[in-house]
């Protein structure tokens, strides 16, 4: 870190870029729907007489260890299974009231919205550029993210026609496609775009991200993160480690001799 990181575009013909905490300052709402969201839910577990007793969700360790990156209804269940608590699944059809996993992720997912329409969503400036400058230089670009909101986030930061591909949780849900670490939703946008995976660039922050990346084979993997993270984004996959895109720099392909 502290480094420009050179990316010579003539090896790569697709960036696949993670959203949250990468394109976009959405961390923020979703940790605060997410402790609102575990908040209630474990206050009212242990007013029942449940076990543990109520310890309030900690957005500071709760929020990276158990939630990050991943599909919601595996963060509910990872994270309740760290406080030794589990609950049904429930169905599609169960409402937000419902304490199932359906239920309390359609509740998360309202607290979310809820917060993006009234706060909006303050975007990275840096990785905005970079996309830019990427698709002017001919490389295809993917946002591969297992939020269900990606196209609602995207309207909002106005970046809808920002990339070529869009995989997301409905997609992935749609698709049967498992979550990260699981490479699945990487490769799948690269098919889309059209590019072997050894051809394409993975920009992730989360852990579960990046070795999403490294498994699928990906010919690049940037971790984004501060000097905290570095050291485990790097063992979980990441080749390189930035703490924003500003110091992404792109060497454009070279120019066929006339």
């Amino acid at each position: 870190m502290g480094r420009d990181v050179v990316i010579d575009v003539s090896s790569y013909e697709a960036f696949l870029f993670d959203l949250d905490g990468v394109i976009t300052r959405t961390a923020g709402l979703h940790a605060a729907a997410w402790k609102k969201l575990f908040d209630e839910y474990l206050a009212a577990h242990a007013a029942r007489g449940g076990e543990p007793p109520f310890v309030p969700f900690d957005i500071a360790v709760d929020y990276r260890a158990y939630v990050d990156g991943k599909p919601r209804h595996a963060g509910i269940r990872d994270f309740l299974a760290a406080r030794g608590i589990r609950v049904p699944d429930g169905t599609p059809r169960d409402e937000p009231s419902a304490d199932t996993v359906q239920g309390l992720g359609k509740r998360k997912n309202r607290y979310f919205l809820e917060a993006l329409e009234q706060e909006g969503v303050a975007v990275y400036q840096s990785a905005v550029a970079l996309v830019r400058e990427a698709r002017a230089l001919g490389v295809k670009t993917a946002v591969v993210s297992s939020s269900r909101n990606t196209s609602a986030i995207l309207r909002v930061a106005r970046l809808t026609d920002l990339f070529d591909v869009r995989v997301d949780g409905v997609e992935a849900a749609r698709l049967g496609l498992p979550g990260k670490p699981d490479p699945a939703t990487f490769l799948e946008a690269a098919q889309r775009v059209g590019a072997p995976p050894a051809r394409a660039v993975v920009f992730e922050d989360a852990v579960a991200g990046v070795e999403a990346g490294r498994r699928g084979g990906f010919g690049l993997v940037v971790g984004v993160g501060d000097a905290d993270r570095a050291e485990s984004l790097r063992q979980h996959g990441a080749h390189v480690v930035v703490a924003d895109l500003g110091s992404i720099r792109l060497q454009p392909r070279a120019r066929a001799a006339s």
